[in-house]
């Protein structure tokens, strides 16, 4: 009867609350119960944003902060078979009677003191402690003059503790093996590493990485990293310009919409902060002062490439991970020693301002053949404009009376731009989980939208096939009803800054029609929003080939197979004769079963965009005019395979 009047009045069973329900967890036990405050996403190491990545980051940070004091100027870095993680460099080496402090105890470590640790990036005192705790062995080994100590921990707890003699060279040796039952099925991504570290050279110069062996270098900083990452020719040389805790670099190419890149003591900036969006404001400012004509930022920027670095001392970011700097000013008041800092009071928009305005006017001053093809890029960028002035607005108003909600877009309730939803040091505020299914057809968006999180998973339905945008201009893109609408959705007509899901998932069929929407899709945004690919926003969802199943001890198994290769393995674990499903298309998947797909073991591809892709080569040959070409090119490279009996 207590059961049936709970139901009733929807109301819980009481639960004592006594001194019982009170527990003190220990510095390690804290961040393996609450991993996500630490290091944010678990993961698999699929996605870049992943905590394998992460652990890696925090050990990497401390060799490079000794970089930054000026020893150590190499680090060497191993992973075995994807899995294991070993750092060496040759720095100071911990100091050997705080060495298992430094590793495992939260709040300690040296770079609560700016005299031994100016401009560092890790001065939080959790990053190794994080590192070791998610690890289900962890060894840390510090060499100083002679005398060497080893702590090794598994799973955060210390198992050995040695101090002996050695020959080796100063510095410290983190190895690590990140926990599996935390880290499902986890495995470290060459890519992604190889990104990470060249980022780091970038940043430091004269610093030598060797990754498994291979070196990576820069010896042109900010400029080496734009033309590593231009997947387009800049139209003029690359303005790079160095001074006291500054550097920025800086071109125009002839794509649409803008790019930046952004540093904090080493740090990438993935989402920006106080210093790129003062950098933005204040390039615009200058070139427009520069020529003293009447000039839109919006033209002025549209095309720009540019990276951006700083040094801050004592640098307050937006989360543990340090993607977005939060600070204001260049530095505090005051040292550990009460002693003023030189930078206190200045603010990083001010900072960043003056030496922009000063440097880069200078340079334009010195270099008219620069400033002239400049002006030139931002006068068609004009004229194109105005060009389309009368189209955007009859666009804009067209969007806004579409009614997105209930037409084109079944909208989730949060969004990666949203003020409120998160707290700013919660690196899982839901924001990040914002998403937007992009897909064709009413019974595919009707299954997606009946099986999605409605409070993060968003869906855009298509009308057919969208238009072949190749070597169109950006009026198309307010002209075309299908993609002013979803600009409109995503809110990236201004830019990223705006952008409202923070992965943007192109969801079609596994056949040739649904092959051909995602190539669609993807020459759109490679032609006006290249910036949202290479900012890795862009995925192709994964959706089964096949499903199969068969009666075990009286009860269905089901395995569902992404190529054919998993649809062998399944047939020989369920048994002779299984009951096999060829899906289609994604209408045929029933929302219950498609609730398997986007949930938690959704299997997304990331949409990449290097600057070997050649990309104007590529969409030149499968998008342009060159009919016969690629006739021919299919005829020659066709395979045909039998029909495979199911």
């Amino acid at each position: 009867m207590e059961d049936l009047n709970q139901k009733v009045n929807n109301t819980e069973p009481k639960v004592s609350y006594t001194e019982a329900n009170i527990r003190h967890l220990s510095d390690m036990e804290h961040v393996r119960t609450r991993p996500g405050m630490y290091i944010g996403r678990l993961g698999d190491g699929s996605q870049v944003e992943d905590g394998i990545y992460v652990l890696l980051k925090e050990v990497v940070d401390n060799s490079i902060d000794e970089f930054k004091m000026g020893v150590g100027k190499r680090i060497d870095i191993e992973i075995e078979d994807n899995l294991r993680v070993a750092v060496r460099d040759f720095g100071r080496g911990i100091p050997l009677g705080s060495l298992v402090d430094a590793v495992s105890m939260l709040n300690t470590g040296g770079k609560y003191d700016t005299k031994a640790f100016k401009k560092s990036v890790g001065l939080n005192g959790v990053g190794a402690k994080a590192v070791n705790a998610l690890s289900s062995k962890f060894i840390a080994r510090s060499v100083r003059d002679g005398q060497m100590r080893e702590a090794v921990f598994e799973r955060g707890d210390l198992i050995s503790d040695t101090t002996s003699e050695t020959d080796e060279e100063n510095g410290t040796y983190i190895f690590f093996e990140p926990d599996s039952t935390l880290f499902l099925n986890y495995h470290f991504r060459h890519e992604f590493i190889e990104t990470m570290l060249r980022n780091y050279t970038y940043l430091n110069t004269g610093l030598a990485i060797y990754y498994n062996g291979h070196r990576i270098i820069s010896r042109n900083g900010l400029a080496d990293l734009l033309n590593d990452n231009m997947t387009a020719q800049g139209i003029y040389p690359i303005v790079h310009i160095k001074g006291e805790d500054i550097e920025i670099a800086f071109t125009h190419s002839p794509q649409y919409g803008e790019e930046y890149y952004s540093f904090v003591n080493g740090q990438h900036t993935t989402q920006g902060g106080t210093h790129q969006s003062a950098f933005k404001e204040h390039i615009a400012r200058t070139i427009k002062d520069f020529y003293s004509k009447n000039l839109e930022f919006q033209d002025i920027r549209n095309g720009l490439v540019a990276a951006i670095a700083i040094n801050v001392i004592e640098p307050t970011f937006e989360s543990q991970t340090k993607i977005k700097l939060g600070s204001l000013s260049m530095a505090p008041e005051k040292d550990s020693d009460g002693n003023p800092y030189p930078l206190s009071g200045v603010s990083v928009n001010k900072f960043v301002g003056d030496f922009v305005k000063e440097n880069v006017d200078n340079f334009l001053h010195k270099n008219a053949d620069v400033a002239d093809i400049m002006l030139q890029k931002i006068q068609e960028s004009e004229k194109e404009r105005k060009a389309i002035a009368g189209v955007t607005k009859i666009a804009r108003e067209r969007a806004k009376k579409a009614n997105l909600h209930n037409r084109k877009l079944r909208d989730c309730r949060i969004h990666l731009n949203d003020v409120k939803g998160g707290k700013k040091d919660d690196d899982n505020d839901p924001r990040f989980d914002s998403s937007i299914f992009i897909t064709e057809g009413d019974s595919a968006s009707g299954s997606i939208t009946k099986s999605r999180d409605v409070n993060t998973q968003a869906v855009f339905s298509l009308r057919g096939k969208p238009l072949n945008s190749f070597g169109l201009t950006k009026k198309v893109v307010y002209e075309n009803e299908e993609f002013n609408l979803l600009q409109a959705a995503l809110n990236i007509e201004d830019g990223l800054d705006g952008l409202r899901y923070n992965k943007v998932i192109v969801a079609t069929d596994a056949d040739v029609d649904g092959m051909h929407i995602r190539l669609l899709m993807i020459t759109f945004f490679l032609q006006f929003f290249p910036d949202l690919i290479k900012k890795g926003h862009v995925y192709i969802l994964q959706t089964p080939l096949f499903r199969v199943r068969n009666r075990k001890k009286g009860k269905y198994v089901t395995r569902y197979c992404y190529t054919e290769e998993e649809r062998v393995a399944a047939i020989e674990e369920l048994g002779p004769a299984p009951e096999i499903t060829r899906f289609k298309g994604l209408g045929e998947i029933s929302p219950d079963e498609f609730r398997n797909f986007i949930g938690e073991d959704m299997r997304l591809e990331q949409v990449s965009l290097k600057k070997t892709d050649a990309v104007k080569e590529l969409l030149e040959f499968y998008m342009g005019k060159n009919t016969m070409e690629r006739q021919n090119f299919i005829i020659n490279n066709l395979v045909v395979e039998e029909d495979i009996d199911l």
